[in-house]
C-alpha cells in the first residue's frame, strides 16, 4: 500500500470514527433527556442532564489520552447534537415513549457506539491495548454514570445488571480487529453489534453477574 492509499485510509477511519462518536452522543442525550424527564426537571434541567450524558464519557477519555481540549467541549458539533436529540426528545415525547423502554434503548446504542470508539480514539492517539480496552470500557459507562449521579440513582454500573461487561466485550472486538487488520468498517460494527446485542439479551432474559449474599461476605474482625 503507498502512501497515497494510506492517507485515504487514515481519513476515512477518522470520518467513520466522527460519524459513529456523534451518533454515540445523540444516543446517550436522549437517554438522558428521557431520564430527566422521568424525574420531571424543568426545561434547563433536562438540557444540562442530556448533555453531561452525552458528553461526560468522551470528555473523561479525551483527558485521559491527552486530547485537550476535549472534543465534547471544543466541538461545536457535540453539543449540536445533545441539543438536537434534547429537544427532540422534549417535543416528540409522545413518539420516544412508543419505545418500550426508551432510557434503555438509547443507553445501549450509545454503550456499544462509545465502546467502539473509545477504544479506536485511543489507538489512534498511540496508546497500547490495555489502555484502548480501559478507556473504551470509560467512555461506555461513564455518561451513565454521570446521569443516575445527576438523578439520585445507583449507577447502572454498581447493580448487578451486565453493563460494563457489554461495554468490555465491544472494546476488545475492536481492539483485536485493530491488532488483527481487520477492515476497518467490519471491526466497527462486528464490535458494536456484540455490545449491543450482549447488552439487550442480559436486559431481555434477565441476565446478571453473580450478587454476593451475607453468608459469603468475611467475618468481621
Amino acid at each position: 500500500m503507498n502512501v497515497h492509499d494510506v492517507a485515504i485510509a487514515s481519513l476515512s477511519d477518522h470520518r467513520l470514527f466522527t460519524v459513529l462518536d456523534l451518533a454515540g452522543t445523540f444516543a446517550f442525550a436522549i437517554s438522558g433527556a428521557a431520564a430527566a424527564r422521568s424525574r420531571n426537571l424543568d426545561l434547563f434541567g433536562v438540557m444540562v442532564v442530556a448533555f453531561a450524558v452525552a458528553c461526560g464519557g468522551g470528555v473523561v477519555r479525551d483527558l485521559c489520552i491527552g486530547a485537550v481540549p476535549p472534543a465534547g467541549l471544543a466541538d461545536w458539533r457535540y453539543l449540536l447534537a445533545a441539543m438536537c436529540a434534547a429537544w427532540m426528545t422534549i417535543l416528540a415525547n409522545k413518539l420516544v415513549k412508543r419505545l418500550a423502554n426508551p432510557v434503555i434503548f438509547f443507553d445501549s446504542l450509545g454503550l456499544g457506539l462509545f465502546a467502539v470508539t473509545g477504544a479506536q480514539k485511543a489507538l489512534i492517539f498511540g496508546h497500547n491495548s490495555e489502555v484502548a480496552l480501559l478507556l473504551g470500557v470509560v467512555s461506555a459507562v461513564g455518561g451513565g454514570v454521570i446521569r443516575d449521579v445527576l438523578l439520585n440513582r445507583v449507577p447502572v454500573i454498581l447493580r448487578r445488571e451486565i453493563y460494563a461487561s457489554a461495554a468490555l466485550v465491544g472494546a476488545t472486538i475492536a481492539v483485536a480487529g485493530d491488532r488483527l487488520g481487520w477492515d476497518p468498517t467490519l471491526r466497527t460494527w462486528a464490535a458494536l453489534i456484540a455490545c449491543f446485542t450482549v447488552r439487550y439479551l442480559s436486559l431481555r432474559y434477565k441476565w446478571n453477574l453473580p450478587r454476593l449474599s451475607d453468608a459469603q461476605d468475611p467475618p468481621a474482625g
